[in-house]
């Protein structure tokens, strides 16, 4: 799926270009995918219209790549789940903690543990 143009919803993006949830916005964005960010506490990151949250970018979505602590991680995929258009959901380390895995796994999400930044060819 890497080789195509893909929608991406990163979940948890940040302001902040120190952060991975902001890395990725960025790698995304160089490779050419449409990007919809995620965060609750900003309008726009990167120059993109953000959205507060999980239930409002446009979808379909290809992929989800999640940047979020597991405390708040296991409502992030059931918020993924409730909208039965995503393809796969990417747990980003630190944010694969296994009660997300476990959440994810229940509710039947095609997941991948691993960083979505090297998947595309980037270096974060």
């Amino acid at each position: 799926m890497a080789d195509e143009r893909m929608r991406v919803m990163v979940v948890g993006a940040s302001t902040n270009r120190e952060k991975f949830g902001n890395k990725a916005v960025r790698a995304y964005v160089r490779q050419g995918h449409e990007v919809l960010p995620v965060n609750p506490r900003a309008d726009d990151i990167e120059d993109l219209k953000c959205y507060s949250k999980i239930a409002d970018p446009p979808g379909p979505i290809d992929r989800a790549t999640v940047y979020l602590p597991p405390k708040i991680g296991v409502e992030a995929v059931r918020a993924i789940a409730e909208r039965g258009d995503v393809g796969e959901v990417w747990l980003n380390p630190g944010a694969d903690g296994p009660e997300v895995v476990k959440e994810a796994e229940k509710l039947g999400l095609k997941t991948i543990q691993a960083c979505s930044i090297v998947d595309i060819g980037e270096r974060p």
